[in-house]
Order: structure tokens, then C-alpha cells, then sequence
């Protein structure tokens, strides 16, 4: 009953979450501190892409949303020339849709979207157990800024900083996500260090 009620408030949340949301505070830091392990079991430093934009995504292979996969590897083709980063972070975290091992993830990933942008290891994304990167994203955008469902996608400036946290409703070729993307990739590249 108890995993039930959760995954309903969890549906609930997404349905009636925010669009998009911009940061509502400065948690200082930047996403380029942060580090992944690659779905093959590489390091996967954010700081590798300093200067360009993120869109990282908190993903599921068996949600109603998986469908986006197919909208971000459009992203990642479109843009990548540009600039922009696509990374997938699997999460088994709403409604267990996510129990398979990393290897099967990333051949599901591949055979049925065709996906060749990075992908990180299975990671839980909300609560106490969530990946560092998460919590300093979720400190920064505040409550209405937080996953509540499989696909929330966070936008990362050329500055390492939050830009925009996108729910799960809206999709990754969404006119809104276009446009923040095309601001991000506007923005000059911060100097070198």
C-alpha cells in the first residue's frame, strides 16, 4: 500500500508541477564539480564539458515517458556541433520503472532510440540517497525544482550554473526546452581557469 500512495503523490506532483522553474537561490558551486560513472564503467566528470551546456536527465526504460529518449537523441544530434551536452542518469526512484542492470539499460538505449549520448549508471536522484549532483540541483531550484517523476530534465549554463529545471511533462524538443537551450548556447563561454 505504502509504495502505492507513494508512486500516486509522485504522479500527482508531476501532473500538477511547474513547467519549468528557474533557481531559487545561489547554492554556489557549479555542475562541473560533480561526478558520474559512465554507463560502461568510466569516469564521467562533468568538468570533461566545462564551458558547454548540460541537459541532464533523470531517466527510466519502462515509464510512460520513455518515449523521450527518442526526443533527446534528436537534441543530441541537433545540437551537439553546437555545444550542448545530452546525459541520461537512469533512476529506479519513481515507480521501480527502472530495475534492469546498467548493461541491459544501455543495449535497450541503443536497440529501440538509437541513443549515442553519454549515459551514467543507475543512480537514485530524490531523498537522502540521492546523487551529490542532484542534491546540489535540488538545493538550487527549491522545491518546485525537484524530480517528482521519471524524465525531470535540468539545464546547465556554459558557467556550470542551473539555468532551468524542466518537468517531466514537458517534452525535450518542447518549443520552452528548445529555447532555453538555444539561450544557453548563446552565452559566452566562461575564460579559462
Amino acid at each position: 500500500m505504502r509504495k502505492f500512495w507513494n508512486t500516486s503523490v509522485n504522479l500527482l506532483s508531476m501532473l500538477t508541477a511547474a513547467p519549468s522553474v528557474a533557481p531559487t537561490k545561489d547554492v554556489g558551486g557549479s555542475a562541473y564539480d560533480f561526478e558520474f560513472t559512465s554507463i560502461d564503467g568510466a569516469p564521467l566528470k562533468l568538468s570533461t564539458w566545462r564551458g558547454r551546456p548540460l541537459l541532464v536527465v533523470n531517466s527510466a526504460s519502462l515509464c510512460g515517458f520513455t518515449k523521450q529518449y527518442a526526443g533527446l537523441q534528436e537534441l543530441w544530434q541537433r545540437y551537439e556541433g553546437s555545444g550542448l551536452i545530452v546525459l541520461a542518469v537512469p533512476s529506479n526512484d519513481f515507480g521501480e520503472q527502472e530495475p534492469s542492470p546498467d548493461g541491459e539499460i544501455w543495449s535497450f538505449c541503443q536497440g529501440v532510440f538509437g541513443v549515442t549520448f553519454p549515459i551514467a549508471t543507475k543512480q537514485p536522484v530524490v531523498g537522502a540517497e540521492a546523487h551529490p549532483f542532484y542534491k546540489w540541483a535540488a538545493e538550487a531550484m527549491g522545491p518546485r525544482g525537484v524530480p517528482s517523476w521519471n524524465f525531470h530534465k535540468y539545464l546547465v549554463g556554459r558557467n556550470g550554473q542551473l539555468m532551468r529545471s524542466f518537468s517531466t511533462r514537458l517534452s525535450p524538443t518542447s518549443s520552452e526546452v528548445i529555447s532555453w537551450i538555444e539561450k544557453a548556447l548563446k552565452q559566452a563561454a566562461p575564460a579559462p581557469a
